[in-house]
């Protein structure tokens, strides 16, 4: 009896893998063999290149009439179906790097600055967006001879129809900058920005936030995982990382958390991770690669191949979450044990995932992973559509055209049903939509009509005077003075330096009872603060985060003998912009507050409370959370 139950699972498994071998054979057969330009029947659905023509040359010159490559496109965002954005690497000379905007009756170049290497955007509001850009020469070497990096370590603000504010901050210190992948916003001032995990000795990965008012550096703590991808759903945002081999954590978890939380302004914990994500494989980091992140129809989406890392193909992951709900897997090694009901997507390598509104349905952007590691111009795109019960609906190698292929697919965005763009790695558009359906009733808006050329000096570096004194234009054409009236006083020295007031000033501490320990300070404004106090990499004791108003402040925290801390981590996070005030006066100036980690005395004896010796500060490599 149990030979024969052997012997039937042998078979089953054996018929499972024939099964999957020939729905991969399949799939090849379905993308590989479809012609070039099918003709449509009305209101058919497919996909067909949309290229827009290059913009004038500088000088001038007439639009040419033959499209061509936008270059490296790093992301597409639509905040509706008729005003949508990608941003651009360029395609040198034509094309300058920079944001390109859709208005429902075809593409054109919004502006030729605050362009990326790879880049991001995310809307903030339906004229207000961010992306993530490349930094601008001019910065000087390192000691060493080392130029400054440029690539996606700098932040541009749009509002209005023009560059409101550009984000940087000096190269090769503790707290530059890194490049970000992911960008993301709740509200108009809640937006955040995710990248490259921190450099030694630090844990933690590189996160800005925006909170209406001010750009602070408030990075994931313990896991150095790159921060890759960031997405709404029921008002949080969700943080994608990528898992690889060597990075550090300062404790290694139960569960490798694949997913972060962001909650809204004002709900604590603002962090937190993600846990029951059925991402097989998560605990391997060479084998998954980061998840993909799409939100559409009541349902967060994530999806995610082999680790770019791993050298060989994988079978593709697709996930997705109810509102309200848990995780499931839609596609992958667990949505059958025996293997049965799944089959391996040829492509082993995600590049994009976007949810198709409508539909209850996700379009998948595949690369092989040769493709991913070194791109060719000539590999055609590759796209999946699958449904929420895991079934392939279509496979399908978009048609070219005239000219043969144009690179493999990279970004995808669906901004209504029936209606998707994708964007290949030579920077070629197509366009899925119902046949004589393919323009939308044009935007109009003019923050989106003209051509944006001038982005603002970088808040966060400093500011170099001109070579040259300014045109003398006093004089002639100028209205006499109100005679009779007092004259407006010119600014002196004094009032002219300001300069913003620390968020933490006057810091003291003291044992309280041999045990307690007291630590006062005064806010600029409204904050919110934590204590954590540390034994090496654990947490042995915390503050609760508190909400406190400004002034004169102080937090308790009672401390254990028998697990006495080593450093002590003060966080903080400012709900109002900070005040300026004259350099010379009391709180202006430099922050005098560290926020990062300090170095605590051996654990005093129980009849010796009093005053802490002062604090050793420990560099934290990020500006303080202010």
């Amino acid at each position: 009896m149990k030979r024969r139950a052997r012997t039937r699972a042998r078979r089953a498994r054996a018929g499972g893998r024939m099964k999957r071998h020939l729905l991969a054979i399949a799939f090849v057969t379905i993308a590989c063999c479809l012609p070039a330009g099918p003709a449509l029947a009305a209101g058919e659905v497919a996909w067909r290149l949309e290229q827009p023509a290059p913009p004038p040359a500088p000088t001038g010159a007439p639009v040419s009439s033959t499209p061509i490559g936008l270059g490296q496109i790093g992301d597409i965002e639509f905040w509706a179906p008729n005003r949508g954005l990608l941003i651009t690497a360029g395609n040198p000379p034509t094309i300058p790097p920079g944001i390109w905007v859709y208005n429902g009756q075809g593409w054109h170049e919004l502006a030729n600055v605050c362009g990326a290497t790879e880049g991001r955007i995310a809307w903030a509001g339906p004229e207000e967006f961010w992306t993530i850009s490349d930094g601008r020469p001019g910065q000087v070497e390192s000691a060493t001879g080392a130029l400054p990096p440029l690539e996606d370590n700098t932040l541009c603000r749009f509002a209005g129809g023009q560059v409101a504010a550009s984000y940087a901050h000096p190269a090769f210190q503790s707290d530059s900058y890194l490049p970000m992948h992911a960008a993301g916003c709740l509200t108009p001032s809640d937006c955040w920005f995710g990248g490259e995990p921190l450099p030694e000795p630090q844990y933690g990965a590189f996160q800005l936030h925006w909170n209406g008012g001010a750009l602070e550096a408030e990075p994931y703590p313990g896991e150095g995982h790159a921060i890759e991808d960031l997405r709404v759903f029921e008002n949080h945002l969700y943080e994608s990382v990528r898992v690889s081999e060597g990075d550090r954590v300062a404790e290694p978890p139960l569960e490798v958390p694949v997913l972060h939380r962001i909650n809204p302004e004002g709900v604590q914990p603002a962090l937190a991770p993600e846990l029951g994500v059925p991402l097989s494989g998560s605990e391997e980091p060479n084998n998954v690669d980061y998840l993909h992140l799409s939100a559409a129809e009541g349902a967060l989406w994530a999806a995610a191949g082999s680790h770019l890392q791993s050298g060989s193909g994988g079978e593709i992951t697709v996930l997705r979450r109810a509102a309200a709900g848990s995780w499931s897997q839609v596609l992958g090694p667990a949505t059958d044990p025996t293997g049965a009901q799944t089959f391996p997507l040829p492509e082993e390598v995600v590049t994009a995932l976007a949810a198709e509104p409508g539909t209850n349905s996700v379009w998948l952007a595949l690369q092989s992973h040769a493709d991913a590691l070194n791109p060719s111009p000539s590999t055609p795109a590759l796209v999946a559509h699958v449904s929420a019960a895991g079934k392939l609906l279509e496979a399908q190698t978009l048609p070219a055209g005239p000219g043969g292929a144009r690179g493999s697919a990279a970004k995808l965005a669906c901004p209504a049903i029936h209606d998707c763009w994708l964007a290949t790695t030579q920077g070629w558009l197509f366009h899925l939509a119902p046949a004589g359906e393919r323009t939308l009733p044009l935007d109009s808006d003019p923050a989106f009509a003209g051509l944006i050329t001038y982005r603002p000096p970088d808040q966060g570096l400093p500011q170099i005077p001109p070579d040259a004194p300014p045109a003398d234009d006093s004089g002639l054409g100028e209205e006499p003075p109100p005679y009779g009236t007092e004259l407006p006083q010119t600014p002196t020295a004094e009032t002219q330096s300001l300069a913003t007031v620390p968020l933490l000033s006057h810091l003291h501490s003291r044992l309280m009872h041999g045990t307690t320990l007291e630590l006062s300070f005064r806010l600029a404004v409204k904050a919110r603060v934590r204590l954590l106090a540390k034994r090496r990499k654990r947490v042995v004791a915390a503050t609760a985060m508190q909400t406190l108003k400004a002034g004169r402040r102080r937090l308790l925290l009672r401390l254990n003998r028998q697990q006495w801390p080593t450093k002590l981590a003060l966080q903080t996070h400012a709900l109002a912009p900070l005040p300026k005030a004259a350099a010379h006066s009391e709180g202006a100036g430099p922050n005098i507050v560290t926020t990062g980690l300090f170095v605590l005395p051996h654990a005093p004896p129980a009849d010796l409370p009093g005053e802490l010796p002062a604090f050793a500060p420990f560099s934290s490599g990020l500006e303080p959370r202010r």
